[in-house]
């Protein structure tokens, strides 16, 4: 093994910031970057001799791939966590503009949200995929959320709380329990999981992941994500009374100062409740 490869392996065993897939994703991209690295010329590096020139290097092979702008943002994530790892951050730019990243496209112009039909979840033959996926349907949770689900230790009677370890990013949040669909659904998880969590004794998350991937493709289901996205266009109806701009309701244009003011409170408490810092992300789910 090369020695750059060596050394962020090392760096990213030694640092376990995030969830699990956070690492994994980090990984995956940093022992990308080291062997793009040696193929465009630069032998011989350690994860301490990090320079301007390198970051020049792969954003141009990155761009000239036309990858997409989540995909270099992401990468240029991965590296800006090596150079703080290394105290290397005056390599990188603050800023992804000053290399002509531009920014993701948050405002779509249609509704990805999905729904879960009884029929559809009937179809699905482990009773622990069907857990989970109710979780994802009730809560808006990701599915590595949903599969790594502790009831015992998530159920606070009128809210849930997801550890930083099943989380992107590692950071923990609640979700408000706003109704008995909800309670249903968590009543039918803890008589499942019992003390444990969605992922049986038997099993390691890895096997979990793949079950949950093949039960739901054998069922006819795709899109899973899109239940954060009904998730997120039914807590904007209960909060605004409107529908949301994605699902057909009126755009920000069309409101009243109120009412887009109502509209902005609501966008901050829905990208809390999806794990989200930033209230933008939240035109993905909504519109705008």
């Amino acid at each position: 093994m090369r020695q750059l490869n060596y050394q962020l392996k090392q760096l990213c065993q030694r640092n376990r910031d995030g969830s699990h897939a956070t690492q994994r994703n980090r990984e995956r991209i940093l022992t990308l970057v080291a062997n793009q690295l040696h193929t465009l010329g630069y032998r011989g590096m350690s994860a301490t001799s990090l320079k301007p020139k390198h970051v020049d290097a792969l954003v141009n092979h990155w761009r000239s791939a036309e990858l997409s702008p989540g995909t270099l943002k992401n990468r240029m994530s991965a590296l800006r966590w090596w150079a703080e790892k290394v105290h290397r951050e005056n390599v990188i730019a603050r800023d992804n503009a000053h290399y002509g990243i531009p920014d993701r496209q948050f405002v779509t112009g249609e509704s990805r949200a999905v729904a879960l039909e009884e029929a559809s979840l009937g179809r699905v033959k482990d009773e622990h995929v069907r857990m989970s996926l109710e979780l994802q349907k009730d809560f808006g949770l990701r599915r590595e959320e949903a599969i790594k689900f502790q009831p015992a230790y998530a159920d606070h009677v009128d809210h849930i709380v997801l550890k930083a370890s099943w989380t992107k990013g590692g950071k923990a949040r609640v979700v408000p329990i706003r109704n008995e669909s909800q309670r249903a659904t968590l009543d039918r998880t803890r008589a499942l999981a019992r003390n444990g969590s969605l992922i049986p004794a038997d099993r390691s998350y890895r096997q979990q992941l793949r079950l949950y991937e093949r039960h739901t493709a054998n069922a006819g289901l795709s899109k899973l994500h899109g239940l954060r996205h009904a998730y997120a266009q039914r807590r904007y109806a209960e909060i605004t009374g409107r529908v949301a701009p994605a699902a057909g309701g009126p755009a920000a244009s069309a409101l009243t100062a109120q009412q887009r003011a109502q509209d902005r409170a609501a966008r901050r408490t829905i990208s809390k409740e999806l794990g989200h810092e930033r209230e933008q992300v939240t035109s993905v789910y909504l519109g705008r």
